[in-house]
């Protein structure tokens, strides 16, 4: 039977370090990701999944159980890359790089239009407002729901579906205006 986090979180702050490693093992990848979608530096993501751990080591005494665990470590994760963030004063965020989704059928012309899309789609959500890059990039790279994205930004629930609304109609209009640059 799988020990629950909480088990795990109680097993840790009683000084079990094999406990920890189970927390990493569990949500490596869903730190790792939210932190390579969060930041444009692609050589610092190691580096600042490894400060997001730290982190959740040095705060498992003030978890709430009350929260999912997944939850209260993607919100330590988000605070840390929005601070890092703000310190850099940058202004734009990539999305992760979309994989290769083609199959081995495609044309080289038609896997270079599906790449630029793809590139726009990530320069369109890098142009956007922090505010709503993020709730963009923890719901659909991240598949964050909304309440769990309210969670880690603190904001109510009306925010968030209203900032979720508003991005997708700022990049709708981005990407509908750079298609009809094309057809052009």
């Amino acid at each position: 039977m799988e020990v629950s986090d909480l088990e795990l979180v109680q097993q840790c702050l009683s000084g079990d370090s094999d406990a920890f490693s189970e927390i990493i093992a569990r949500y490596k990848k869903l730190i790792y990701s939210v932190v390579y979608n969060m930041m444009p530096d692609k050589q610092e993501v190691n580096d600042i999944a490894q400060e997001v751990f730290i982190r959740i080591y040095k705060s498992l005494g003030r978890y709430n159980p009350e929260y999912k665990f997944s939850t209260w470590s993607v919100r330590i994760a988000t605070n840390l890359c929005l601070d890092m963030l703000r310190k850099k004063k940058i202004n734009s965020v990539p999305i992760e790089e979309i994989g290769d989704t083609s199959s081995s059928t495609d044309t080289p012309e038609a896997n270079y239009i599906k790449n630029e899309r793809s590139r726009q789609i990530r320069k369109a959500i890098e142009e956007l407002p922090e505010k709503y890059r993020v709730p963009i990039i923890l719901f659909h790279q991240n598949g964050l729901s909304y309440e769990e994205i309210t969670k880690v930004l603190n904001e109510p629930m009306t925010i968030v579906k209203n900032r979720l609304y508003r991005a997708r109609l700022m990049l709708r209009e981005k990407l509908s205006s750079i298609r009809e640059e094309e057809v052009l």
